[in-house]
């Protein structure tokens, strides 16, 4: 199956592999300094262009990566949310990131729920990781609104800056369990 054959519906969500024409949208929100303090900073276009065309490889290569959310409503891009394991990573992650004027709509949940199913359908993955900077307050009590737990502290194996983050983690079984009783 081609990637670009992959979509997935929610309410008020399209996660789909990024295409070109989402660029603008992707490298306003990287310089957008609040908005990406907890996943790497603010990037310049050029250096955003590269984070664009890694997340774009690592569908060719891997084939998944995070999936460009596209707002139903207005069309827009808003975001990233998806899977994510590049080399060294200390696991399955499904992470999410969404421009400012989409927080506190439920975007994240929405899109990380929809994620998080087609990782352990359609990948295989036996358990998902959301590794988060002890600070980011939001993005902790969305993982405990997925039933992640908490695993450890631990520094990344990776090039952004201050890298110590909190592990926080569900196996396919947890996720199962808790899909058959009512969601929050």
């Amino acid at each position: 199956m081609s990637i670009h054959a992959i979509r997935i519906e929610t309410e008020r969500l399209i996660l789909r592999p990024p295409v070109a024409a989402d660029f603008d949208a992707y490298a306003a929100h990287m310089a957008d300094a609040e908005a990406v303090r907890f996943v790497g900073g603010e990037q310049p276009r050029a250096r955003a262009w590269r984070g664009f065309l890694v997340v774009a490889g690592a569908w060719v290569i891997q084939g998944f990566s995070t999936f460009s959310v596209i707002e139903k409503a207005s069309g827009r891009w808003i975001g990233r949310i998806g899977p994510w394991h590049p080399v060294g990573w200390p696991g399955t992650e499904i992470g999410w990131s969404l421009v400012r004027d989409a927080w506190g709509k439920g975007y994240a949940y929405e899109g990380a729920v929809a994620a998080t199913d087609w990782a352990f359908a359609h990948l295989g993955w036996h358990e998902v990781i959301h590794p988060i900077h002890p600070d980011n307050r939001s993005s902790r009590s969305l993982a405990r609104r997925l039933g992640a737990q908490l695993r450890g502290t631990m520094r990344l194996s990776s090039s952004i800056p201050n890298d110590v983050a909190e592990i926080w983690g569900q196996t396919r079984e947890q996720w199962l369990q808790r899909q058959a009783s009512p969601r929050s």
